[in-house]
């Protein structure tokens, strides 16, 4: 089987994308995550462009990767500076890494108008550059900046560049479409004259602001690239890079091209969550093969058909990249979805059972009343149960009042709230403050119920989310809320809808602590 070389740049053209910040700390955990991907090169900065990569490079030398090579990434020396005194080579040179990779111009523009040099002295640099690393025992990577864009305007200075940097000792070559604006044709057109003028291997490296990172990068291969680089998630510059999560499960489900094992695959999903959760950026749920909704099902008959075979809507076993296959509850839904629910949630439930009936007639009213459980799967689990009779109250509510109190203009409000509520006939009398309104009611019913069920310490509200539905009425409208609450082992979503955003409040985090305690005690 042909292998393909995966050359990650996360944690440097990725750690460019808005709103990511690594600090060392997330690179270093990052970057261990990608080695036990079973990634081939982890690019892990620039070691001397600032203080954070200089001390990522530090750190790493104390870390001992199992199968990748630690890469440094910088660019080819300054015309001003001789190459033994560039400090930019200087840093790549010490950051005691096997590999280095810089990057040079192939594109006149950038030449004569961005560096405003020769031609002819920036075929210098690119050769000055290389030459240098090599003789200090480095393997050498050249990034190709803006090559296709390069050669549609001038081919002949384009190739001269790789050229050069070939004749320099270059081990690889990588075409990069730095402006993300190739179209796949363009790169199936040009990639052959370069084959024919270079004698090493070729690598590709795309951008994704015309939405063909991964394409390009596919075409590529096809056509006979060793090396492919590309970020998790797509985190990159502007619309990002070639996301490795789609580029990788294409190689080895699609193309049939080794990468990574076929183990290694299965882990993708965790690792494309963690890195967008170092990053701090919420998982892309609609994701190709990664996503939450990768492998969703809504409608009747799509779940129908995948029930009887999952080939029918699914283009993969979700499980090759550690993903799975779920169904979803909505008023599209049919038989075959709730019962599918139902074999989900371990509940005993037959076609020809009237409670069916009643349960997708339901299902359907509170959609309608603006509840929606595609991210409340919590809600809907006890709804089913209830509707069966497999439900248990683990408390009755009195009564709570929730107040809001600002005393001076330039402070904040206090909030505080107060519950009385009965555990078997026992009165429970509490009140809490908390940052607003519903975390002083979270408290307050925790700060209750805890004496009863010690077990809800465990529990912590994740994510809480308000969506107002018919804005058409002001101030007064319907708002749904979605919390999503985890104990530490798993995670799950409650909902509630009200023109009240402390009762909307207040029924999704009730949903949300007897899902906990219903859950637990049948386990």
């Amino acid at each position: 089987m042909r292998q393909i070389e995966i050359y990650d740049t996360t944690l440097r053209d990725g750690a460019q994308s808005e709103d990511v910040s690594f600090s060392v700390e997330d690179k270093l955990r990052i970057a261990q995550k990608l080695d036990d991907l079973g990634l081939h090169y982890i690019e892990g900065g620039w070691p001397g462009a600032n203080p954070k990569d200089i001390l990522f490079f530090e750190e790493m030398k104390k870390v001992t990767l199992k199968s990748a090579k630690l890469v440094a990434f910088g660019a080819t020396r300054k015309s001003s500076n001789k190459v033994s005194e560039d400090p930019n080579i200087r840093a790549l040179r010490e950051a005691g890494t096997e590999c280095v990779t810089i990057f040079g111009k192939s594109w006149d523009m950038h030449v004569t108008d961005a560096l405003g040099i020769t031609l002819k002295k920036n075929l210098e640099l690119i050769s000055d550059s290389i030459d240098y690393l090599k003789s200090k025992g480095k393997r050498v990577f050249y990034d190709a900046e803006h090559f296709f864009d390069g050669y549609l305007a001038r081919p002949d200075y384009a190739l001269k560049t790789l050229e050069v940097a070939q004749k320099a000792g270059a081990e690889c070559i990588i075409l990069c479409d730095t402006n993300g604006g190739m179209m796949p044709w363009q790169v199936r057109e040009i990639y052959p004259v370069v084959q024919n003028a270079l004698t090493g291997p070729l690598g590709i490296h795309t951008h994704n602001d015309s939405e063909m990172a991964v394409a390009n990068a596919l075409v590529a291969v096809e056509l006979g690239v060793s090396q492919v680089q590309g970020t998790v998630n797509g985190f990159g510059e502007r619309c990002g890079n070639a996301n490795l999560c789609s580029i990788l499960p294409n190689l080895k489900l699609k193309m049939k091209i080794n990468c990574i094992s076929d183990r290694q695959l299965t882990h993708l999903k965790d690792v494309s969550r963690f890195v967008s959760e170092i990053a701090n950026l919420p998982h892309n749920k609609h994701q190709p093969y990664v996503g939450e909704s990768a492998f969703a099902h809504k409608g009747g008959v799509h779940v129908h058909a995948v029930r009887k075979k999952a080939e029918t809507y699914e283009h993969v076993p979700p499980a090759k990249v550690g993903n799975r296959q779920r169904i979803l509850v909505s008023d599209y839904a049919g038989k075959s979805s709730l019962l599918e629910k139902a074999k989900e949630y371990n509940i005993s439930l037959s076609d020809d059972n009237p409670r069916l009936k009643e349960i997708l007639q339901n299902l359907k009213d509170l959609e309608h009343q603006g509840f929606q459980f595609e991210g409340a799967e919590g809600s809907f689990e006890l709804m089913m149960k209830k509707a069966l009779g497999k439900h248990k109250r683990f408390f009755d509510l009195v009564g709570f009042r929730v107040i809001v109190e600002k005393r001076k203009e330039g402070e904040l409000p206090i909030s505080e709230a107060t519950i009385m509520l009965k555990v078997d006939g026992q009165t429970e009398h509490t009140a809490a403050i908390g940052h607003g309104p519903v975390n002083a009611l979270d408290n307050a019913l925790r700060r209750a119920l805890e004496k009863f069920y010690p077990v809800l310490s465990e529990v912590k509200l994740l994510d809480y989310k308000v969506r107002v539905l018919a804005a058409s009425d002001g101030t007064g409208s319907k708002v749904r809320v979605l919390i999503e609450s985890g104990d530490g082992v798993k995670k799950w979503g409650t909902v509630g809808v009200s023109e009240n955003i402390i009762e909307a409040s207040w029924q999704a985090l009730v949903d949300s602590i007897e899902y906990k305690l219903l859950n637990d005690s049948t386990s």
